[in-house]
């Protein structure tokens, strides 16, 4: 079921095109990547979905209505430029903002508790801000994003400032409430991260969508028919059948186990390049490579260039 969608949306600031058309649909308790370059209008959508500005055309649906303004309580927003009081104690800050998405103090109040504990931050209450690293600042900002469990989540750049360790401890937190029913809105940079998060993205550059679909759906589309082999034996690759009917990428000779980088053209197969190979060699592993996400981003935002 679409919890949220974006439909012909644009807007321009002074002689800019923000967006331009751009449509997106985000299926209940998914999460949901917003990729592009710097500059690309992923921020502007972002800051149109919280209702801080509005589009010049089109429309943002909610359950399937247009957005309210109301609607903003049921939002948890994460920007990548955080917004915390840097003199006001940290405890009570994020009592205020609970309480600025609709939750009673005492509400509040056992929310935080129960983040704090799990954090492992108790002792930070009457701390302030500005005494806090960049690290320890985004698990608040983090804290207070998530406090009143909203149904639509926007992370933006979520993970900057924060070390191995305590990323891995706010991807397990996505991932857990993602599996309790939240849809997530999730913009980044780290592909990897998209790999190990996202089931379905959209990529925006110069204003428009220019890729959209499921995040495995997308990688294999984009796959270029290059294999990895290890085998066993000894042939002359140079003169070999291979040579001239496929592109050989590498060949590692490293004495029982061979390792094969190989790529077949448009109108062969897996099953023909298997069928070449056995008749002089033993394969040991064959496997497909199918590209990053990494990758992908780069090729799809260079040929729109």
């Amino acid at each position: 079921m679409e919890l949220f969608s974006a439909k012909e949306v644009s807007k321009s600031f002074d002689n800019h095109q923000a967006l331009t058309n751009v449509s997106i649909s985000v299926i209940e308790g998914t999460i949901f990547g917003l990729l592009g370059p710097n500059g690309a209008g992923k921020t502007t959508l972002i800051r149109i979905i919280n209702q801080i500005t509005a589009p010049d055309s089109g429309s943002v649906w909610l359950d399937g209505r247009p957005l309210t303004e109301g609607d903003t309580q049921q939002i948890g927003y994460l920007p990548e430029e955080r917004g915390l009081y840097k003199k006001m104690k940290i405890g009570e800050q994020a009592l205020y903002l609970g309480q600025l998405k609709g939750l009673s103090r005492r509400d509040a109040m056992k929310e935080l508790k129960v983040w704090f504990e799990k954090f492992e931050i108790t002792s930070w209450w009457d701390k302030k801000i500005m005494e806090l690293s960049k690290g320890m600042q985004q698990k608040i900002q983090f804290i207070c994003t998530v406090l009143h469990k909203p149904r639509l989540l926007i992370f933006d750049e979520p993970f900057s400032g924060f070390d191995p360790i305590n990323a891995d401890i706010i991807t397990r937190e996505i991932l857990r409430m993602k599996k309790e029913g939240a849809t997530i809105i999730f913009s980044t940079h780290n592909m990897e991260s998209v790999e190990q998060l996202c089931d379905h993205i959209a990529l925006i550059d110069k204003s428009k969508k220019i890729l959209d679909g499921p995040t495995q759906q997308i990688r294999e589309q984009y796959k270029s028919n290059i294999y990895h082999i290890a085998y066993r034996g000894q042939f002359d690759i140079d003169s070999h059948i291979l040579s001239g009917k496929y592109k050989i990428l590498s060949n590692e000779l490293n004495g029982s186990l061979n390792k094969l980088s190989i790529q077949y053209p448009e109108g062969s197969s897996s099953g023909e390049l298997i069928k070449d190979l056995i008749e002089h060699v033993e394969i040991v592993s064959f496997n497909e490579v199918i590209p990053s996400m990494n990758e992908v981003f780069i090729k799809v935002v260079k040929q729109n260039s």
